[in-house]
């Protein structure tokens, strides 16, 4: 049943998803152009808003729980799992308030994709080439830079890659430690994510139906100068208790 209404629901929701990023992208441009950074982030993070509301006409469902109480006043960086690309619009809306920036690969950013490669461009994340490790670590040094200076925070997918079935992959430690050596006072965040990997369960269409996509930020870890092997593995290990 849940295949059969998405065959149905998903013109719906990507007709939405496309408007949205199209309606977007010259709304961002302009704010960037007569204010920076700040009013672009607002419009980025309405955006991003208006793409979660989007999963709705699927007849899924977004959770979104803090119990944690995470400061302001410091760069965090938020470890998550990595499901699908749904996973995405949800994290920035929900972390807007602690500027999240995400590593991305550089090829979304010459796509010409409406909105996002633009955000991209500009949104002050980092864009990495996969098959240049020195570009890629300038990157994360730089955005480790912007993060101390800026109090920001970062979103990070040890994972590497997508998990089609929701499993927990093993987390890998090269990231989060450049960016710990620039930024050494960043907090640790894990934030456990189930069940978008079920929206693409059938691949990109349709998508599946009736689903409840869940986000949680699990308890803080200082890391008081640990090697970040071991940090990630404690990290990985309290994400995998709350997935599935």
């Amino acid at each position: 049943m849940r295949k059969l209404l998405g065959y149905i629901l998903s013109a719906f929701h990507y007709l939405a998803f496309g408007l949205f990023l199209g309606i977007f992208q010259p709304i961002q441009w302009l704010c960037y152009r007569l204010g920076g950074y700040g009013p672009h982030k607002r419009v980025v993070d309405i955006l991003n808003g208006c793409l979660t509301s989007t999963y709705y006409l699927l007849g899924n469902r977004v959770s979104f729980t803090n119990r944690q109480q995470l400061p302001f006043n410091r760069p965090i960086i938020f470890i998550a799992n990595h499901q699908s690309m749904y996973d995405i619009p949800p994290l920035i809306y929900h972390l807007r308030k602690y500027h999240a920036k995400f590593i991305s690969k550089i090829e979304l950013l010459t796509k010409g994709i409406p909105s996002i490669s633009y955000n991209l461009k500009v949104g002050g994340g980092a864009n990495i080439d996969r098959k240049d490790p020195r570009q890629s670590i300038t990157e994360l040094v730089k955005l480790a830079t912007r993060m101390k200076d800026n109090n920001w925070s970062t979103v990070i997918f040890p994972e590497g890659t997508r998990s089609k079935d929701g499993r927990v992959k093993a987390f890998q430690s090269a990231g989060v430690a450049t960016i710990l050596k620039k930024c050494p006072n960043a907090l640790l965040v894990p934030i456990a994510i189930n069940n978008s990997w079920k929206m693409v369960r059938y691949g990109i269409y349709p998508l599946s139906t009736f689903e409840h996509l869940t986000f949680e930020i699990l308890p803080p870890i200082e890391p008081n100068g640990q090697p970040a092997d071991a940090l990630l593995k404690q990290i990985q290990e309290m994400i995998a208790a709350k997935v599935g």
